[in-house]
C-alpha cells in the first residue's frame, strides 16, 4: 500500500509542478521529499497531497484502510512542513530513505529500531555543512 500511496503522492505532486524526490513511510505516516516551486501554497499541496491519497487508497484497499481510520478520517489533520534550506539534500534524502517500513506483515517498528534513528544533521548537529 506504501507503494501505492508513493504512486499517487508523485502524480498530485506533478499536477502541482512539483517533484516528488523521497518517499518512504511507516504503518502509520509518510515521510516526502518535495521540491516544488514558489508559486506552489505549501498548505494546498499538502492538502491535496493528504486529500486524494486518502480517497484513492480507500477506494483500492477498503478493507486494509478499515484499521487505520483516526475517527473515520485516514490521514490526522496535522503535518509537520520544515524548509530544507541549509542542509544538502542529499543528507534529508538519504534520512527519509532509511526509514523503515512495516514488515510484509504491516508490523511496526520496535522500540529499539525507534532508539536507533537518526536525524539528518543540521546546525547544531555534526556533520552539518553550509
Amino acid at each position: 500500500m506504501l507503494t501505492r500511496c508513493e504512486t499517487i503522492m508523485a502524480e498530485v505532486c506533478d499536477k502541482f509542478g512539483a517533484t516528488l524526490t523521497e518517499f518512504n513511510g511507516e504503518a502509520d505516516h509518510v515521510h516526502l521529499l518535495i521540491h516544488y516551486p514558489p508559486t506552489v501554497q505549501l498548505s494546498t499541496l499538502v492538502n491535496s497531497l493528504k486529500g486524494v491519497s486518502a480517497r484513492r487508497l480507500r477506494q483500492e484497499f477498503p478493507e486494509h484502510i478499515r484499521k487505520y481510520l483516526w475517527c473515520n478520517h485516514f490521514w490526522s489533520p496535522s503535518n509537520f512542513v520544515a524548509s530544507a534550506g541549509g542542509a544538502p539534500l542529499s543528507i534529508i534524502a538519504e534520512y527519509i530513505t532509511n526509514q523503515k517500513r512495516p514488515d510484509s506483515q504491516g508490523r511496526p517498528r520496535t522500540e529499539n529500531d525507534r532508539n536507533t534513528d537518526q536525524l539528518p544533521p543540521g546546525p547544531e548537529r555534526p556533520g552539518f555543512r553550509r
